[in-house]
C-alpha cells in the first residue's frame, strides 16, 4: 500500500509585527495545502522575532493561552479543518502568571487539536537566554497519531540529545519534526560558525538513520538584531528533511523563506526497520542505566 504524505516545511523571516507574521505564515499554509500538502509545519516561535536573544519581562506579553478555543490555536484548528490538513505550530505559551512555555501544537486534518509537545531541553547561552522565559517540558515525548502519518515532535535545543529522538521513535514515530530558531551569531567567528552550521545538519540525519524514520527540520532565516544592543543572529534557514537513511531528500535556502515541500514515503520506514535491527531489537537496555545519571564520575 502507498503510504507517500506530502510534507510543507513553513521557512520564513519575521518582522516586528506579530499579525503580520501570522498572517504570512497562515497564508503559507493554505498555499501548501493548495499545492496538495497533508503534513504542514511552522518554524520554532512563527509569530514573533526571536525575542529571547535579551532577557526582557516585556517580552512576556508575546505569550498566549493554549487550548482549544484560544487566539492561536482558535485560527489554527479551523484552518487545518478547513484544509484537511495536519497543522504542527510552535507557540510561546502562557500556562500561568509566571509559567511559560516553548510549545508546540498538533492539529489533526479534521481540525481536532490532538494534544501539545512543550521543548524538554532549554538552553541558556549568549544570545539565547530562554531559561529566562521557559520552564522545561513536563509532558514527556510525545507521539500523535494523525489522518496520515504517526509524529513526533521536538523544538530546537531538543535536536542535540540523541534520546529525545529515539524517545518518539520508541513511542512510534514515523516522522519526527522540528521546529527550530538556529543562526550565526554576531560573536561567532566565520569559521566556526559554519560548522556549527554542519554539526546540526549532521546530528539531525544521525537521528534519522539511528531510528530509521523520516526528519523533518524547519528553521527562520534572516537577520533579526539584538534590541537596543549590537550584534544578532543570522539565523542560517537551511530547513531539510532526511528519510531514514539519512539523505537529504528535499533542502531550502540559506539566506531567503522557502515553503519546502517534499513526498515522504512512510512505507520506508517499516521496510528499513525490518532491514536493520539496531533501532530496536538489539538495544541493550540493561546496559543503560548509567544515562539516568548527569555525569559518570
Amino acid at each position: 500500500m502507498d503510504r507517500t504524505v506530502k510534507l510543507a516545511l513553513i521557512q520564513m523571516a519575521c518582522g516586528d509585527d506579530v499579525a503580520d507574521n501570522t498572517g504570512r505564515a497562515l497564508g503559507q499554509i493554505r498555499e501548501a495545502a493548495a499545492s496538495g500538502a497533508q503534513v504542514v509545519c511552522t518554524q520554532e516561535l512563527f509569530r514573533s522575532r526571536y525575542f529571547c536573544q535579551t532577557e526582557d519581562r516585556a517580552n512576556f506579553d508575546l505569550a498566549e493561552e493554549v487550548h482549544p478555543g484560544s487566539g492561536s490555536v482558535s485560527q489554527l484548528s479551523a484552518l487545518a479543518a478547513e484544509l484537511g490538513v495536519v497543522i504542527v505550530a510552535s507557540l510561546f505559551e502562557a500556562r500561568a502568571i509566571g509559567l511559560y512555555h516553548n510549545t508546540a501544537v498538533v492539529f489533526d486534518a479534521d481540525g481536532a487539536l490532538l494534544g501539545k509537545y512543550r521543548k524538554m531541553h532549554i538552553p541558556d547561552d549568549p544570545g539565547y537566554y530562554e531559561k529566562f522565559y521557559f520552564a522545561p517540558g513536563d509532558l514527556g515525548y510525545r507521539v500523535f497519531k494523525t489522518r496520515y502519518a504517526s509524529l513526533g515532535v521536538l523544538i530546537c535545543w531538543d535536536q542535540w540529545f540523541p534520546e529525545a529522538a529515539r524517545l518518539s521513535a520508541m513511542g512510534g514515530a514515523e516522522l519526527i519534526l522540528i521546529p527550530t530558531a538556529i543562526g550565526y551569531s554576531s560573536i561567532d567567528d566565520d569559521g566556526d560558525a559554519e560548522a556549527y552550521r554542519n554539526s546540526w545538519e549532521i546530528v539531525q540525519r544521525g537521528h534519522a538513520v539511528a531510528n530509521a524514520c523520516y526528519l523533518g527540520v524547519v528553521n527562520r532565516v534572516g537577520y533579526e538584531p539584538r534590541p537596543d544592543m549590537q550584534g544578532g543572529i543570522d539565523f542560517w534557514g537551511s530547513s531539510f528533511v532526511a528519510d531514514p537513511d539519512g539523505e537529504i531528500v528535499a533542502g531550502a535556502s540559506k539566506e531567503e523563506p522557502e515553503l519546502l515541500m517534499c513526498p515522504v514515503d512512510l512505507g520506508r520506514v517499516e521496510e528499513v526497520r525490518k532491514r536493520f535491527s539496531f533501532p530496536f531489537r538489539d538495544r541493550r537496555v540493561d546496559s543503560y542505566g548509567g544515562l539516568l545519571r548527569l555525569y559518570l564520575d
